[in-house]
């Protein structure tokens, strides 16, 4: 990864949410950069486009919003890429803030440090296609270290939920099925969140609106399930 890119890996500031980071007021740093291009990616100027924002500056907006909000939320593009993450989430602990992590969960080793040092809060962990499909899906090969993430956190009772972003021309109900049933094998306990695609322009790989009806009848019942935008 280039000096510019270490230096400024945010992209942007969203500067409130109450949406992101349910029960809290959180900002939301926006990272630059993903190791993944999954086509219906609704940031392609964020995967695509270097980081502006250095994390100096992102810690000097936090000093500012110390009593307005409560929490910071590191999404992105892929915020487990930066290698000074974890000094990070120690700067922005010490601020008095809670974090929650959005991640694809290809960095299982920084998810445990982070963890295991009290550096987040909650996770957000993104299961973006049964293994079979994960590749095609993601252009990411590397399911293994996805899994890795996802026992993780399971063994370690840690506060979580996994998500699936559902384009119905991407995913089937027979693909969803499979997500259900690992989770289930895998012994997650929390509810899997199905967020139905909306469409926006451009998209990273220009994804087109769905065309397909997406039966939810046909999923199995074996984790609780919590749609989001249908």
């Amino acid at each position: 990864m280039r000096d510019a890119a270490i230096n400024n890996p945010i992209h942007s500031i969203t500067k409130f949410t109450t949406l992101d980071y349910p029960h809290h007021l959180a900002s939301i740093f926006w990272f630059a950069k993903c190791n993944m291009a999954c086509p219906y990616c609704y940031n392609p100027h964020i995967v695509r486009d270097e980081g502006t924002i250095s994390l100096d500056k992102a810690l000097e907006f936090l000093q500012s919003r110390q009593g307005r909000l409560d929490s910071v939320v590191l999404s992105g593009g892929e915020c487990t890429l930066y290698p000074h993450l974890e000094g990070f989430c120690e700067a922005i602990k010490a601020l008095g803030y809670k974090i929650k992590i959005d991640t694809n969960g290809s960095n299982p080793q920084l998810l445990a440090r982070l963890i295991e040092k009290e550096l987040v809060d909650y996770i957000a962990l993104d299961y973006k296609a049964p293994k079979y499909k994960y590749e095609t899906l993601t252009h990411n090969r590397h399911f293994e270290r996805f899994e890795q993430s996802l026992k993780l956190l399971i063994k370690g009772h840690f506060p979580f939920e996994v998500r699936t972003t559902l384009h119905s021309d991407l995913l089937s109900p027979q693909d969803i099925n499979s997500i259900i049933d690992d989770l289930h094998v895998k012994g997650y306990q929390g509810l899997y969140y199905l967020q139905n695609y909306l469409h926006v322009e451009p998209t990273l790989g220009a994804t087109k609106m769905q065309q397909n009806q997406f039966d939810l009848s046909k999923l199995t019942p074996l984790v609780p399930i919590e749609l989001r935008n249908f």
